[in-house]
């Protein structure tokens, strides 16, 4: 049985947990809000984004359909993005967008695609290097600022030299879609071709001035930055989120741990005491 004094230098050591544990909660909820109202205000600007290119794809179709939309006519191969957090202690959130990532990448080689890989966060190079270390390509770290176009912008560019090169058929893109604080889903989603949703009506009538290709070839590759940097701000809105929830359990776990500590240490004193005044009473009682 350990010590009274082992026991209270752990407490002091659990204490000194709870309270790093405690600032990083406190940081995480700072962060949040301002991370969240980002990812909020990014999504009407990706959905606008999507509304005219789907309004636009419309009216394109046959061989004058750019390439972004268009695609290969092949899907042999296939490039694979995961963004994660560069960044730990948040729980399980970057585990569960390596988990989604490895998912896919898993069907695709079974399906005996050619797989590719370029992370974005320092959590998804680590762990899919390892693992795929002969389909990795490159890795961007995410930073401790929060995401804009000048941080997406060489990965977009890097993922539409590539394309037009003919290196890929398809490029998916993984990261962590926000919901609440509680709940960070991950999502897998085609950059490349564009997917374009059907609406619910029937689609308004314009006239395009230029034409609807000429927009089109301007409007893709700036989509492919937008659903970049949209993705990337989910993830930073997800990851405070999840870590804000990881450091309160941390904490609260970190109490119960003292107090029961507390009560263990309380009693092996007491035994001590008692064991000292029995010894006390028969050295006096003998004599």
């Amino acid at each position: 049985m350990a010590s009274v004094k082992e026991m209270r230098t752990r407490i002091g050591s659990v204490k000194s947990t709870q309270k790093i544990t405690k600032a990083l909660q406190m940081v995480a909820a700072a962060k949040l809000r301002r991370a969240q109202q980002a990812a909020e205000a990014a999504r009407p600007y990706a959905r606008g984004m999507a509304n005219v290119i789907a309004n636009l794809a419309a009216g394109v179709s046959g061989p004058s359909a750019p390439l972004l939309l268009a695609g290969t006519g092949s899907d042999k191969r296939h490039l694979v993005i995961v963004a994660t957090s560069d960044r730990g202690l948040a729980g399980g959130f970057n585990s569960s967008i390596v988990r989604a990532a490895r998912e896919k990448i898993a069907a695709l080689i079974a399906d005996g695609k050619d797989v590719k890989i370029i992370t974005i966060g320092r959590k998804a190079r680590d762990q899919l290097k390892r693992a795929y270390s002969s389909r990795y390509i490159e890795s961007y770290e995410v930073g401790l600022k929060a995401p804009g176009f000048g941080v997406v912008k060489p990965i977009a560019q890097r993922v539409l030299d590539a394309y037009t090169n003919g290196e890929f058929d398809v490029v998916t893109l993984i990261y962590s879609s926000f919901k609440s604080v509680v709940t960070q889903t991950p999502r897998v989603q085609q950059l490349i071709p564009a997917q374009v949703e059907a609406g619910s009506g029937p689609a308004p009538f314009y006239d395009y001035e230029p034409d609807e290709d000429t927009i089109l070839e301007a409007l893709l590759p700036q989509n492919i930055s937008v659903q970049l940097l949209t993705a990337m701000l989910e993830n930073q809105a997800g990851f405070f989120a999840a870590q804000m929830t990881a450091m309160d359990n941390a904490t609260r776990n970190a109490g119960d741990m003292i107090k029961a500590l507390t009560i263990q240490m309380n009693r092996t004193r007491q035994a001590q005491i008692t064991k000292e005044l029995i010894e006390i009473i028969s050295g006096a009682s003998a004599v």
